[in-house]
């Protein structure tokens, strides 16, 4: 196997584990000792993973934790704009959608703030965005506040979302990996999540590209789930070969 892709293959395995030891990976992946010293070093230097007795461990800063709407929001801004004009290219006139609570979805609303669509959201300052443009028929889902997330999340959205044909729903992630799926860091907002992915007809995924290889508290779907994937940069030759074999088409131009 070529050096790179063994490598980022221990690394999803380790990420799925949680914790290895040396000789289980030796067993797995079929080589020496000293090889996978040498790639466990590799990963360790990457920050994700630390070194214990005997083998390797995920890195706290592997998981995402909750963080602030405002923290999140001045990070990779110019990325994040990207991502929304490329999504709103993939709006059109009658939609019904969802936009999903996050600083990247948040950024469709400047490039679609001039079509005549209905957004189902629980994204609070994408309703307040919103307020100027009649053409945009906002629909709330309701619920308990997230402070961190500036969003609602909890069982009160069931009927709103029963009651409506979702179109696409653009839907953002705190990570994305191959083992763990899409995941989520805020509890109240995951089973919301999941519903709209089983109630839409196409599913658009929106994550910078330090989204990848992360994971948050709670997967609320499969990778396999997403229709399109939306970034800033192309994603490893794994996320490549992933996509396709599962017809996931990556978009990263406008």
């Amino acid at each position: 196997m070529i050096k790179d892709k063994r490598i980022n293959k221990i690394e999803e395995y380790v990420t799925k584990h949680k914790s290895v030891s040396l000789d289980e990976l030796m067993s797995v992946f079929d080589v020496s000792k000293n090889t996978i010293r040498r790639d466990i070093q590799q990963l360790v230097e990457g920050g994700d993973f630390k070194k214990v007795y005997g083998g390797i461990t995920v890195s706290d800063n592997k998981r995402t934790k909750l963080e602030s709407f405002q923290d999140r929001q001045v990070r990779n801004q110019t990325e994040k704009e990207l991502i929304g004009k490329i999504a709103s290219n993939h709006v059109e006139d009658g939609d019904v959608i969802f936009i999903d609570s996050g600083t990247t979805t948040i950024e469709m609303i400047e490039f679609i703030n001039n079509k005549q669509v209905t957004v189902i959201t629980n994204n609070i300052d994408f309703i307040v965005r919103a307020l100027p443009y009649e053409n945009l028929n906002v629909i709330t889902t309701g619920g308990i506040l997230e402070r961190k997330t500036n969003s609602f999340g909890s069982l009160k959205y069931m009927d709103v979302l029963n009651a409506y044909n979702i179109d696409k729903a653009f839907m953002a992630s705190t990570g994305v990996s191959l083992s763990n799926g899409v995941t989520n860091a805020s509890p109240l907002e995951s089973e919301l999540k999941t519903s709209v992915i089983n109630r839409c007809s196409e599913v658009f995924l929106l994550v910078d590209h330090n989204k990848f290889d992360k994971y948050g508290l709670m997967t609320y779907c499969r990778l396999d789930e997403i229709d399109y994937l939306i970034t800033d940069k192309m994603p490893n030759e794994i996320y490549q070969d992933y996509a396709k074999k599962n017809e996931i088409r990556l978009i990263l131009d406008v």
